[in-house]
């Protein structure tokens, strides 16, 4: 299972995302995958996963199913998101 969270770097929640990744791998060692909607592979990715309001964060299977997603802030707690990584 992985965790993605897509946004843009240079938007106004940049800072609270990057913070809430920095958070998170210190707390927990893991890592969250970042994709910027404006790249081609984070468009690709946005279209096949119906992402439009970012941040958004999704937590997708091996097999790449999608089992639960948060979108916009606040954020999800790094405990929600840990279950996953």
């Amino acid at each position: 299972m992985r965790v993605v969270v897509v946004y843009r770097e240079d938007s106004e929640v940049a800072t609270t995302v990057e913070s809430f990744l920095r958070d998170f791998e210190r707390q927990t060692g893991n890592t969250i995958d970042v994709l910027n909607p404006d790249s081609p592979e984070g468009a690709d990715f946005c279209r096949v996963y119906d992402i439009v309001q970012y941040p958004t964060m999704l937590a997708i299977s091996d097999d790449n199913q999608l089992q639960t997603s948060w979108e916009g802030l606040p954020l999800p707690t790094i405990s929600e998101v840990s279950y996953y990584a």
